[in-house]
């Protein structure tokens, strides 16, 4: 099976499983494996490179009022993790998670890739690799192969992290009405004689049957939640929440994905960056609203004990801010870690301090942390992966690279 799907398999696996079209800046992908713990894993991509420093300041650096200007000071009081640092205000939901303990944050953690295009950045972000376009393959779609390894992308294509040579399998949402018993029974008299139908005719019946898919958002992403938890949380139709909430469905089957990928944009804050009701403030009460959603799932399904989610970007932005009262691309930032496998309550930092000395190129916040240490920690303690393959072929050439221990 390759990483494509024939077009008359597309068309099936979209008419039967039709739901709300997703919101056009975020995608799911689902890995369809299981290990034996049954661990889950999920990775958040924030694509558009966010601000660290504004997610979560660090007002105990001396340097850091002086460091940020105007982006250093917040409508409401910033959310106390340690002495030293703290959470943006919209940051609630996250916040709750890190003093229960299931969340820790990395701190002036990014990749080996240090200059500051999107396009080039994601790609190593995505890859493993050091430089842009020297893997072609994606360090989860390596990380996952196994005898049963599958993976399902819930958009039209395979993000690239979860490419490689486990077979992938795609699946795009659709606003067409659900399909009625008849036309089911037809479609499988018609591809009776065709393998490679039949079988996607299979799959995407038993993902719809099994529960794994909810009704549409367009008719009401709420409904689905309250007949699984039991409750319904008011969500936006489409919105990150919404998406999140598919993804811990999916992952809260007993025969479901292994691990999930997310992405969510509106990270590229150039201007206007501490207005309430700008990009950057929206993308963090998205973000918020989502991993609440995506815990809750898990929780009343009780998988949350044996999940893990990293929430990465591309890098992080420069420390002063702009003349448009934004910040322009840099590269250290930060990254969580949750879940209910998580050592949380703490934040993991070699802080390398604000003071332009101490910056990168004298603009970044310095990054000090490879972001392949925290993702080997993951896969290596959660996923059981070999140190060997985590050091020479999920990410070719980082013996180097100590896995950061983050679970507990």
């Amino acid at each position: 099976m390759t990483s494509s799907i024939d077009p008359r398999r597309r068309f099936v696996v979209g008419t039967l499983l039709g739901a709300g079209a997703l919101a056009p800046w975020s995608t799911l992908s689902l890995a369809t494996t299981v290990n034996a713990s049954g661990n889950r894993f999920a990775l958040v991509i924030l694509r558009g490179g966010m601000d660290g420093l504004s997610a979560v300041p660090a007002p105990g650096d001396p340097s850091f009022e002086a460091a940020r200007g105007a982006l250093g000071r917040y409508a409401a009081p910033p959310l106390a993790l340690t002495d030293t640092f703290a959470f943006h205000p919209q940051l609630v939901e996250t916040h709750a998670a890190y003093r229960r303990g299931e969340l820790a944050v990395v701190h002036a953690v990014g990749l080996p890739y240090r200059e500051r295009s999107h396009f080039d950045a994601q790609q190593v972000l995505e890859s493993g690799g050091t430089r842009p376009y020297d893997l072609a393959t994606g360090w989860l779609g390596r990380a996952l192969v196994d005898g049963r390894a599958k993976g399902l992308a819930l958009n039209t294509a395979v993000p690239l992290v979860l490419r490689g040579p486990a077979a992938v399998d795609t699946w795009a949402p659709s606003v067409l009405p659900e399909p009625s018993a008849d036309l089911v029974a037809r479609l499988e008299r018609l591809y009776a004689n065709d393998a490679a139908l039949a079988t996607a005719l299979q799959r995407a019946k038993a993902l719809h049957l099994d529960g794994a898919i909810m009704p549409s958002d367009a008719d009401g992403d709420a409904a689905g939640m309250t007949a699984m938890t039991g409750s319904a949380p008011p969500v936006r139709p489409n919105s990150f929440a919404a998406l999140a909430r598919r993804a811990g469905a999916f992952l809260a089957q007993p025969d479901g994905p292994q691990a999930a990928v997310l992405e969510l944009g509106g990270w590229d804050t150039h201007a206007n960056q501490a207005n309430p009701n700008g990009a950057f403030v929206a993308a963090l009460r998205q973000l918020d609203a989502g991993l609440a959603a995506l815990r809750d799932g898990l929780v009343a399904a009780d998988v949350w004990q044996r999940t893990v989610i990293v929430v990465a970007t591309e890098f992080g932005r420069e420390v002063a801010v702009n003349g448009t009262l934004g910040t322009d691309h840099g590269t250290g930032g930060a990254a969580f870690v949750l879940g209910g496998a998580v050592r949380g309550g703490r934040v993991i930092a070699d802080w390398p301090g604000l003071a332009k000395a101490d910056r990168f190129e004298g603009r970044d916040l310095r990054t000090t942390t490879d972001l392949r240490a925290l993702l080997k920690g993951v896969l290596a303690d959660h996923l059981q992966i070999a140190r060997k393959r985590l050091d020479g072929e999920v990410f070719p050439d980082s013996a180097a690279v100590r896995p950061l221990a983050l679970l507990t």
